[in-house]
């Protein structure tokens, strides 16, 4: 599997009636031999952009050439910046769902290159760890970039499947392991931290499978 994700920024003050254009020439672009969706994203994301998109395509070639057709469309000048990455399956804990998903999120991140193996190893261990406690989380997968683009050198992409907006905005990020466990790779005042650069947290209305 050859699988994109692209979070695309808007100018401010687009033209009204931009995303909706954006959005109709991205789906065409993408074209009828990849799946995934293409939305809009939801209040409260963080460098999450305006519009989400997460295609997967059987074949590298076919995954490749969609990612060089949805580039053309990005490069209209409605659009400031596009953060992204090319990703290969969930190699780290691809999960079956409990129950479909109504939400989709997807986070970018880069882990320090000096990190040690073994360190890293654990800091992908504590992030797989979270769904066997947060029941919201209807299916997961951690993948490492193959290709990235945009603000910084994104290293991993961390998905979810939430059972609703709620579950991902409270029982998620205000869970004991999210902040008890997992924020100290995160917090640049921890000695643990092993993440750098600013992270993309982005989620839109889940239409279609995408982890499963």
């Amino acid at each position: 599997m050859y699988e994109i994700t692209r979070l695309i920024h808007l100018v401010p003050d687009a033209a009204s009636g931009t995303l909706e254009t954006l959005l109709a020439e991205l789906r065409a672009a993408a074209g009828a031999a990849v799946g995934g969706l293409i939305e809009p994203t939801l209040p409260g994301v963080r460098n999450g952009g305006d519009i989400l998109l997460r295609l997967s395509s059987a074949e590298p070639a076919t995954g490749r050439a969609a990612a060089s057709r949805l580039a053309e469309v990005c490069g209209r000048p409605e659009v400031l910046r596009v953060d992204g990455a090319d990703h290969g399956p969930g190699v780290h804990g691809v999960a079956a769902p409990r129950s479909p998903g109504t939400v989709y999120r997807t986070l970018l991140l880069r882990v320090d290159p000096a990190t040690p193996p073994p360190v890293l190893a654990e800091f992908e261990a504590d992030l797989l760890r979270m769904p066997g406690h947060i029941s919201t989380i209807r299916a997961w997968r951690l993948s490492r970039a193959l290709r990235a683009e945009g603000a910084a050198r994104w290293t991993h992409i961390w998905e979810q499947e939430f059972s609703d907006l709620d579950g991902l905005t409270g029982a998620y990020l205000t869970h004991p392991v999210h902040w008890g466990l997992v924020d100290r790779w995160f917090d640049p005042e921890c000695p643990e931290a092993v993440v750098r650069d600013r992270i993309c947290h982005s989620f839109c209305v889940r239409t279609e499978p995408v982890l499963t």
